[in-house]
């Protein structure tokens, strides 16, 4: 069995690592550099996204996933001001409620990512920007790619987010729409806001504040063991600024108002504009904010894909933002989705089952977990049909 995977992000690097793990052949193409493109500086790892990772990563890079995250986090905290000071105004548990978040760990998404390569330098292909793909007679899928190259395999998989070009073609009337819920992303160094009382009050949880018409949600990153040192023990052939300039931070979300940043500028200009946004806020928040890293500072588009009905099962699929974005859930989503598909891939090369079962039972546990609130019926692709995702 071959497989083609378009886009090496979460969920893609880690299908990719599962695959080649179980001996399929397996490759990824990527339409950016190696670097990335700015997603955020962390991510809320749960039960969904650690589960996957210790099931489709080789144990050294699972441990070195592991050991860098932060300590639990099990509430999150609502912060006022008494007497000029931040206090925690109430907390709420982390329960995994319908829209609220589960239990779990702060992970520093580019050293994931970094992780999640390691062992594939030879299996992705950077500035690959993907194209169209075609079903062959024989029920392989021929993949172009911009450059004029193409590649042929038994499956094709669209990991390639939001946008996905291969979700386009294969899925044209899944709609995604935007949530309204635009904002900016940063982190700021733990050693530079030593003089402010906001890391110790908040610990390992995430908190929120509400001020003057303005909101900012923040949460604080210490790593579990030194990244280097955890290189050194677990991985050592992980290399790169990921592991040897990363330093506990605090991470903050500041939601737009007005117009939307320049997503083309440079990353200094959505930082001043996250220090004006934050002009009406606590001083310790406009001083969390002020001392930011600028060349982290990132601007986040909302969206969500509504639930769709089924389509029927091929050799072309689709995982995490390019089929169910779930906005602050969507990495856990999408490493449980390639935890799925490998599991599905793995049995097919194993000739428990065909392939097309394989996937169609993967999508359908896909769309029951990525929709939960709604029941639809099973269609073919292409037909049109589109349920709305209830609240």
């Amino acid at each position: 069995m071959r497989v083609i995977v378009i886009g090496a992000g979460l969920g893609g690097l880690t299908l990719a690592q599962g695959l080649h793990r179980a001996g399929i052949d397996v490759v990824v193409y990527e339409r950016d550099r190696v670097e990335g493109r700015p997603q955020g500086i962390s991510l809320h790892m749960d039960d969904r996204g650690a589960a996957a990772l210790r099931a489709c990563l080789p144990h050294g890079h699972a441990a070195m996933a592991e050991a860098t995250m932060g300590g639990a986090r099990r509430e999150a905290l609502a912060l006022a001001e008494t007497d000029g000071r931040l206090t925690v105004q109430h907390a709420r548990p982390l329960d995994g409620a319908p829209g609220t978040a589960r239990p779990g760990r702060q992970a520093d998404r580019p050293l994931l990512r970094a992780v999640l390569l390691t062992g594939l330098e030879d299996r992705v292909r950077f500035g690959a920007r993907f194209t169209r793909f075609k079903r062959r007679p024989d029920g392989t899928v021929r993949a172009w790619f911009a450059d004029g190259g193409t590649d042929t395999a038994d499956v094709l998989v669209g990991a390639d987010g939001i946008g996905s070009a291969v979700r386009r073609q294969y899925l044209p009337h899944v709609r995604v729409l935007d949530t309204g819920r635009h904002m900016l992303m940063g982190a700021t160094p733990l050693r530079a806001v030593a003089d402010v009382g906001l890391p110790a009050l908040i610990g390992h949880n995430s908190a929120a504040m509400r001020m003057h018409g303005r909101m900012m949600a923040l949460g604080v990153l210490r790593f579990s063991q030194p990244p280097v040192a955890a290189r050194d023990r677990w991985l050592p052939a992980l290399r790169g600024p990921a592991v040897t300039a990363a330093e506990d931070y605090v991470m903050w979300a500041l939601p737009v108002t007005g117009e939307w940043p320049d997503l083309a500028g440079p990353p200094a200009e959505r930082w001043h504009r996250a220090r004006k946004e934050a002009e009406a806020l606590h001083p310790d928040l406009r001083s969390i904010v002020g001392r930011a890293w600028p060349d982290v500072t990132v601007a986040l588009r909302g969206a969500t894909i509504p639930a769709m009905a089924a389509w029927s099962a091929g050799p072309v699929t689709v995982l995490g933002d390019a089929i169910h974005a779930a906005p602050g859930f969507g990495g856990n989503l999408a490493m449980q989705d390639a935890h799925r598909l490998r599991d599905a891939l793995v049995q097919a090369a194993r000739g428990e089952g065909t392939l097309l079962a394989a996937i169609g039972a993967y999508e359908d546990a896909m769309r029951r977990d990525g929709f939960p609130a709604t029941d639809v019926p099973r269609e073919k692709a292409g037909t049109g049909v589109v349920a709305e995702r209830r609240a």
